[in-house]
């Protein structure tokens, strides 16, 4: 068991036949969701089985909490959705965040906001947090063209927004969605608390409606799913039961249960939860290519079965990794060396998706037994869960560990009731 807040946890197990149950932590991107659509309710609802993981904390503080600060620290998410809905707002506040946030771009929504009416301002350096955020101006714009290929957190926040608009919003889109699953996430739950969204083509239309309040049940992580996949995907035998998950999801990363079906992984779905299922010598495909413009958030669970079983794989649709909690490209390019896998760029004139920027990924990973490699996270939580899986493999020590709370806190404990030793 881990000690408080240590500098690394050295992470091992010595069965390959793993089995299990796991109650997983609730959808930090439904909860947060939820908790912006509660603030703009006239009356306010009950939410169940809200994420424990810090972002979700931190946005549903300075909602309810009254503060003068408004500090996201490195929620992403949080910061994005508290930019749109501070807009809207009389006074003044200042939004602030993490050294890393600060160097993550807000330009394109500030820019967006204040031209549909908001009053936004820098702090310091142009088109980065902090910024401050006054009153809007008297009347409210009702249409905004922005680019596809954003960050799909910023149309998000001006969808949440959106029906609490004097005339509503229409919003166009131009060039290639990325992670449109989230966008559809948003909006399947804007519909759920009364409001209407029509999305035609390259347009999304949100006339000025009001959400109804009812309760809400937040649906268990299918990120955090994903890392009882690879453990599954590198074992002998596996037999995981993942409690809290459905196969209709609005989740986009439930993509991971068909992902894995390359790999010997059978998902079988029952009421509420899904059971994972490798059986022995399940035979597994050689070489993947897989786009991950629509599920960025898997493509490092991705990286790290593919280095463990040493299956060969192409990757496009990387473009909004880079600007994450860190640029996750190259955190995964130096990790994976320190295994003996390379991922580089690769030319486009070997992947089916030219107009992509690909990446090849080569070689099984390895490692000294006595001489655990140390991985180092980056500050961010999805490095430290994917390579931690490892430890299936061979000891492999993880820096900073309790970087997992930003999304999944119970996470090193959850290892342990698979017979993980977190040490």
């Amino acid at each position: 068991m881990i000690s408080m807040a240590p500098e690394s946890v050295l992470v091992s197990c010595i069965h390959r036949e793993i089995s299990g149950e796991i109650k997983l932590n609730g959808s930090k991107s439904i909860s947060n969701r939820a908790l912006l659509i509660r603030a703009l309710c006239k009356d306010k609802f009950n939410i169940f089985n809200l994420s424990d993981s810090d972002d979700t904390a931190f946005l549903n503080h300075l909602l309810n909490d009254g503060v003068d600060l408004f500090d996201a620290h490195h929620a992403g998410t949080t910061y994005r959705f508290l930019t749109a809905y501070l807009a809207t707002k009389e006074g003044t506040q200042i939004l602030t965040g993490s050294e890393r946030m600060q160097q993550r771009p807000v330009k394109v929504l500030v820019d967006a906001l204040n031209q549909l009416g908001a009053n936004i301002t820098y702090v310091d350096n142009e088109g980065y947090p902090p910024i401050k955020i006054s009153s809007p101006n008297d009347h409210w714009g009702n249409e905004i063209t922005l680019p596809a290929d954003i960050s799909s957190q910023y149309i998000s926040a001006l969808l949440m927004i959106a029906p609490t608009l004097p005339d509503g919003l229409r919003i166009c889109l131009e060039g290639e969605i990325v992670s449109g699953p989230y966008i559809e996430m948003t909006i399947g739950m804007m519909n759920y608390f009364g409001v209407s969204v029509r999305w035609h083509e390259q347009t999304l239309i949100v006339p000025n409606q009001e959400y109804i309040s009812k309760d809400y049940h937040v649906e268990s992580d299918w990120s955090a799913a994903s890392y009882y996949y690879i453990i599954a995907a590198l074992s002998e035998r596996a037999n995981i039961e993942l409690l809290g998950l459905h196969q209709h999801s609005l989740q986009g990363d439930a993509a991971i249960s068909e992902i894995c079906q390359n790999f010997g992984i059978e998902s079988l779905f029952f009421d509420n939860k899904v059971q994972i299922i490798k059986k022995k010598n399940a035979s597994f495909i050689e070489s993947v290519e897989y786009d991950f413009i629509k599920v960025p958030d898997l493509a490092q669970s991705v990286s790290v079965i593919c280095a463990g079983l040493g299956v060969k794989c192409l990757f496009s649709g990387l473009q909004t990794l880079r600007i994450k909690e860190t640029d996750r490209i190259l955190a995964l390019q130096n990790e994976l060396m320190k295994l003996n896998v390379t991922l580089h760029k690769s030319p486009e004139m070997i992947s089916n998706n030219a107009e992509e920027e690909n990446y090849k990924q080569e070689g099984k990973a390895c490692a000294n037994e006595s001489l655990p490699p140390i991985i180092n996270t980056y500050n961010d939580h999805r490095m430290a869960m994917a390579f931690a899986t490892l430890g299936l493999l061979f000891p492999i020590r993880i820096n900073d560990p309790q970087v997992v709370s930003k999304s999944y806190p119970g996470f090193w404990k959850d290892l342990e009731v698979l017979r993980f030793d977190v040490l």
